[in-house]
């Protein structure tokens, strides 16, 4: 786990119960089904994100949080209350659009101060939060300016001091830095924890993007076809997917198919015939002995040599057909005799050293608690 999203966990409490409970909520459209029985908790004070693709029903879950859904079925409680068919102005909630939906007739102070004054909040009240806001977002001095003499990330900021100014128990974020570049969305992520940090007002974050949530998340939600896959920390859904589809989702990964050849409580051997060969695990797994298994090996975890490595297992030769150099690392295609492709990567550790070339022979290893295996 990155450090980031080790501290957010570390300060996750579920103290007096979870803070937001989803009891088996469903929405459908018609006869689609956006979001079926899904049921979830999170704590006070947790960036929670729900990771999925385009039309996997994140969004649509974030809407019934917020309120700008009706449920078809099921029930959302927040701090103990149900708020299912509360509206959205009533809910201790506030949400931060993709677009980031700022007024551009307005200045940055107005854009900020517009739900306070919406309240009817005293004008001297609404000004010292948006001096504070503006201060926390580390955007003084820039309140008499128009969004569109603002950066992306600028930008960001605002309307993020604005879904702040009014103190939610709650806020919702859809795709939050989807419309920022590479490093600036890389710099706002550590921000974004921090401002968490400071005010801890819990988070639930929608995004398509692996890294951003790996980054962000105390708790990871991969969703697909309207369901939750999967719940854990970063960590958890990185090195242990329960199923095929959430290792395959998150991050690089080689996959393949086999069957047991030999189960024992504390290792197995998996036939693997893309690898034309089997893969030696150091752990039992749950599974009939005629069932298909779905083995996975992260690329970072196969190491690339010219000689044969003297462990036994896990060891097979192949052909470089592809290099990708990364600066901090390389990536390698390596074609294996029966034709399947494994990808691995390796780090660049020294500024001058003797790298693969293309079509040379190499020997890949890696060790037996390298490979995860899936059974659905």
């Amino acid at each position: 786990m990155n450090t980031v999203s080790a501290q957010r966990a570390a300060s996750t409490t579920t103290a007096g119960g979870p803070y937001v409970r989803i009891d088996r909520l469903t929405k459908r459209f018609g006869d689609f089904v956006a979001v079926r029985q899904v049921s979830l908790e999170i704590s006070r004070g947790e960036i929670f994100c729900l990771l999925g693709g385009s039309g996997c029903g994140k969004t649509t879950l974030l809407r019934m949080l917020a309120g700008f859904e009706t449920p078809t079925e099921g029930a959302i409680f927040i701090d103990g209350v149900d708020v299912t068919q509360v509206p959205p102005y009533e809910r201790p909630v506030n949400m931060m659009f993709q677009s980031y939906a700022l007024f551009p007739h307005m200045t940055v102070a107005q854009n900020v101060a517009f739900g306070l004054q919406q309240d009817g909040t005293a004008r001297a009240e609404i000004e010292s939060r948006v001096r504070e806001m503006l201060m926390l977002v580390k955007l003084e001095g820039y309140d008499k300016r128009k969004p569109h003499q603002l950066s992306g990330g600028q930008r960001q900021r605002v309307a993020l001091a604005r879904a702040l100014v009014k103190r939610p128990k709650l806020l919702l974020l859809d795709e939050p830095l989807g419309a920022l570049d590479k490093k600036l969305r890389e710099h706002t992520q550590f921000e974004l924890v921090n401002l968490q940090e400071k005010l801890g007002v819990t988070f639930v974050i929608v995004t398509h993007d692996q890294e951003e949530a790996m980054t962000l998340a105390s708790r990871i939600g991969v969703m697909r076809s309207g369901e939750i896959l999967q719940v854990g920390s970063p960590t958890d859904i990185y090195e242990y997917p329960n199923s095929r589809f959430v290792a395959d989702f998150i991050g690089s990964v080689n996959l393949t198919e086999g069957t047991l050849v030999e189960d024992e409580p504390d290792h197995v051997r998996i036939d693997c015939p893309q690898f034309g060969g089997t893969v030696y695990v150091d752990h039992g797994v749950s599974s009939p002995p005629d069932a298909t298994l779905s083995v996975a090996i992260r690329p970072e975890k196969i190491q690339l040599t010219r000689e044969r490595p003297e462990q036994a297992d896990n060891v097979l030769s192949g052909v470089v057909t592809g290099i990708a150099y990364l600066g901090d690392a390389t990536r390698y295609l390596v074609r294996l005799p029966t034709g399947f492709m494994l990808r691995v990567t390796a780090p660049n550790m020294f500024r001058r050293e003797e790298r693969l070339a293309h079509d040379e022979t190499v020997w890949l290893h890696w060790h037996a608690s390298a490979a995860v295996v899936v059974t659905r």
